[in-house]
């Protein structure tokens, strides 16, 4: 079994004629956090999108587990053990909070069932009193929590989440950094993606920050975390 859960090895894709990513590397490996950062437009989103099957790369290779997956249709990408928590969340508003959970529920691709329906609602208790709201009925912070806890129904081995607490409130985006940290210990890797360094480096072993769609640093986040010049370079405003 290879040591990574995901990778990327030299990724070009293109939207059109923009160029968006460079011969993009990148790995994560099974129980590890990852940071991912950058400035808007940078490339970040097209990687994600890219590695699970939503777009199509001009070049390069994905692999999971091992297995060549580039250009694969998303849902077999996701049967591998890796759920995607979207910018946006991606929630079906028509569904209560209680269908929205169920219509995900699978064991992972070993078999386990770490995360049921109980176990969600019982992290997520604003979630379980509104069962039978519609998805379109909850607050943005509600939203996410529903979105996170849908993505842990499918017991998956990598959770990816993009802008993890994007215009959340202070109070609810200390709840969401609260439950990343939580899913990274109970041993599942994660990658995030967010504005806010600080917290980022905080709840993640490893860092990697794109511009221009180039890997411009990939490394120990306590290591960047004290580099205020290269954050000032890459991710100051």
């Amino acid at each position: 079994m290879s040591e990574f859960l995901l990778e990327a090895q030299e990724l070009n894709t293109r939207y059109g004629s923009s160029h968006i990513l460079h011969g993009v590397n990148f790995k994560i490996r099974y129980g590890e956090s990852l940071a991912l950062m950058g400035r808007n437009g940078m490339g970040k989103t097209t990687l994600i999108r890219s590695m699970l099957g939503l777009v199509r790369p001009f070049s390069g290779q994905v692999r999971a587990r091992g297995e060549d997956v580039t250009g694969a249709e998303t849902y077999r990408i996701s049967l591998m053990g890796i759920a995607y928590v979207p910018e946006g969340r991606g929630i079906f508003s028509s569904l209560s909070v209680k269908e929205n959970l169920l219509m995900a529920a699978r064991p992972g691709p070993t078999g386990k069932k770490d995360w049921t329906y109980d176990r969600v609602l019982d992290r997520f208790p604003r979630l379980a009193e509104r069962l039978k709201n519609g998805g379109n009925q909850l607050s943005g912070g509600e939203q996410q929590m529903l979105t996170i806890g849908r993505a842990l129904m499918t017991n998956p081995d990598l959770l990816i989440l993009d802008e993890a607490t994007e215009g959340l409130a202070p109070l609810v985006s200390r709840e969401i950094w609260k439950i990343v940290r939580e899913i990274r210990e109970s041993g599942i890797a994660t990658v995030v993606v967010d504005k806010n360094y600080a917290a980022l480096t905080a709840i993640s072993d490893r860092s990697v920050i794109l511009v221009k769609g180039r890997v411009v640093f990939d490394g120990d986040s306590e290591a960047l975390n004290g580099d205020s010049e290269l954050i000032a370079k890459h991710l100051g405003v």
